[in-house]
């Protein structure tokens, strides 16, 4: 995390939704011994849990994972919860990399995370809240012109799925707000309780086996053909380590802390709405985001509620109200919720790649030391796909892993110092691009 980060984290770390509709009752120990294994993961979000359960399914269960504060206290916790396609927010943005055959591979394999979520709900039995249903929005022509091409490239990989493109008169059938002028309706994707998704993948990790560990914060490690990393209280001997802190890595290991660099989202909750103002929000009950390259992104829960989230969109900074902040943005999208009472509002930080796509590899000179970060504020579905691809990458080895990991990462100057100018100019270039690649 950044030098800037504990300063705004006590506003932004306040309870949410995901911590108030949390159904697992799990705790794991502090890590006091010290121990062997044959791979330790640092970081107990997604990427780190999620790692260990596709090792574990291989059969590879001698694994201890240590998280600094509690499972889920990341962007894991804190996120939309939408269930979407794709990877990263682009993946043209990495063609130049891989070729034309790679490509073709990342297309295939970006659509592969919704059905992960729902197979691993159904083998493990996870209580989640899980919904089909989501919808890309448009606000003008040229973004209905980048919604016709998604169509085609989803239907081209799923040509079984309900996919349609709206406009007109119809988008009213998919999502309730004269704002947008279209909408892709996408029934394979819909929406998730991030939190309660997790500790279920991590009551199925401690099912396999694998040892879990709670504020359990990484002090030092020391590389070698076995890694030792050390706790405060206790450290473990492994042959393989993965780093899977994301924004969380607090300047642990600095040959990945400079590719990427911190930005914050912010999310609110409305108190619960009537059943037909949820009907007259969300038709088919979905998640939603526009498709801009600093989007919107709203949903509604199992108990009724509009959370809705986004992100500054040029300057970089912490607002002071956040629910009143994020409350005059959902206000622009649906008017009619102006009585409607805030009852949460929080946020958190992001680790975000230059070229806004997920980081895979070893260390330079430490093959066997993994990382994984910098999804880039796109993490629910993403991470699913990409830790299966990197415990293939971490065991017997594939050809998606090698083509994930040759992906240059490039450094990014001022990521620290500099946090805030940095991330204002990237932003500034990213809407300005957008009109070039029919995102604004």
């Amino acid at each position: 995390m950044n030098a800037l980060a504990p300063a705004v984290m006590n506003r932004l770390d306040a309870l949410n939704y995901y911590t108030v509709t949390r159904k697992y009752d799990l705790a794991f120990p502090r890590l006091t011994d010290d121990v062997d294994a044959d791979v330790v993961v640092i970081g107990g979000g997604f990427s780190g849990v999620n790692t260990a359960l596709e090792l574990a399914e291989k059969g590879i269960t001698n694994v201890v994972v240590l998280e600094g504060r509690h499972l889920g206290f990341g962007g894991t916790g804190r996120n939309g919860g939408q269930v979407m396609a794709g990877i990263g927010h682009d993946i043209n943005a990495v063609k130049k990399h891989v070729g034309p055959e790679g490509l073709e591979t990342l297309f295939r394999i970006s659509n592969l995370g919704a059905g992960i979520i729902r197979e691993r709900i159904a083998r493990y039995g996870i209580d989640a809240d899980f919904r089909q249903g989501y919808g890309y929005l448009a606000y003008n022509a040229r973004q209905m012109k980048t919604l016709r091409a998604w169509e085609a490239e989803f239907r081209a990989v799923d040509p079984d799925e309900d996919i349609a493109l709206l406009s007109g008169a119809d988008v009213a059938s998919v999502i309730g707000s004269d704002v947008y002028a279209g909408v892709l309706k996408h029934m394979g994707g819909g929406h998730v309780n991030s939190l309660n998704l997790l500790l279920g993948e991590a009551q199925a990790l401690a099912g396999h086996g694998v040892r879990l560990f709670e504020n359990s914060p990484v002090i030092a490690v020391e590389y070698g053909e076995r890694i030792t990393v050390r706790t405060g209280a206790g450290s473990v001997r492994a042959a393989k380590l993965l780093w899977a802190c994301d924004s969380f890595l607090n300047r642990l290991e600095p040959a990945i802390q400079g590719k990427t660099i911190t930005t914050y989202s912010f999310q609110i909750a409305t108190e619960p709405l009537p059943e037909e103002m949820v009907l007259r929000i969300s038709p088919i009950r979905g998640a939603y985001s526009d498709i801009r390259p600093v989007i919107d992104y709203f949903r509604v829960t199992n108990e009724n509620r509009l959370l809705f989230g986004s992100a500054t969109q040029l300057l970089e900074y912490v607002p002071e109200d956040l629910a009143g902040w994020n409350r005059a943005l959902m206000l622009k999208v649906f008017p009619y919720l102006k009585d409607v009472r805030i009852d949460l509002a929080w946020g958190g930080p992001m680790a975000c790649s230059a070229n806004l796509f997920p980081q895979i590899g070893t260390l330079p000179g430490r093959p066997n030391a993994f990382y994984v970060q910098g999804y880039s504020g796109f993490g629910v579905t993403p991470s699913h796909i990409v830790c299966k691809v990197l415990a293939e990458g971490m065991s017997e080895g594939s050809a998606r892993y090698d083509l994930m990991s040759a992906i240059p990462h490039a450094a990014i100057p001022g990521h620290d110092a500099l946090r805030p100018a940095v991330m204002t100019a990237a932003k500034t270039w990213h809407q300005l691009s957008g009109y070039f690649n029919g995102r604004r």
